[in-house]
């Protein structure tokens, strides 16, 4: 990125102006996290160090970020610009489908393996769609549905009842009906 900036000559008694570039750079960093918690400041170290950026700062922004996807494991993108940092949250779609169903957090070095057995609506998988539809491959909305429903069914959830497989075989046939806007 590039800003141009028009400064008045100072050597000079007329009124023209000379014309300064001045680069500014924008850097993006990913990293993925467990929200709420305070990383490990190594971790962060040779991603914000070069950047003249303190570890601890950035990883206190993070937490503060991520206090609402409390316990479950995220992407957190930062935009660094002129030595501040921007946080944005970026959601993957199994954290928004555990997200729906507010579970509470848990303790990740003594609780493994959890088995899920719970239920989901259609119009959440929908609406979960629709939040992931500018990241997701598919064309239309319908196949993103068919991606959401591929995740519902990696974490053990039933749709409304019925196993993801025999929604998706629906959603083939024309079967479901879905708002597509």
């Amino acid at each position: 990125m590039q800003l141009s900036l028009v400064v008045p000559n100072p050597g000079s008694s007329d009124t023209s102006c000379l014309h300064h570039s001045i680069e500014v750079q924008v850097k993006l960093v990913y990293l993925w996290c467990t929200s709420g918690e305070v990383g490990a400041t190594s971790a962060l170290d040779p991603k914000i160090v070069p950047l003249s950026l303190s570890p601890k700062k950035v990883g206190d922004d993070v937490t503060k970020a991520t206090s609402d996807w409390k316990g479950l494991r995220i992407t957190v993108k930062q935009t660094i610009q002129n030595r501040h940092a921007q946080i944005e949250v970026v959601p993957s779609a199994s954290s928004l489908i555990f997200k729906v169903f507010k579970e509470p957090p848990r303790d990740r070095k003594k609780q493994k393996n959890i088995k899920h057995s719970r239920n989901i609506t259609f119009d959440e998988i929908v609406s979960i769609a629709r939040q992931m539809r500018h990241r997701s491959v598919a064309r239309e909305l319908s196949e993103t549905i068919k991606e959401i429903l591929g995740t519902v069914q990696s974490v053990d959830y039933n749709v409304d009842g019925r196993h993801p497989d025999d929604i998706i075989d629906d959603i083939n046939s024309g079967a479901v009906e879905y708002q597509a806007s």
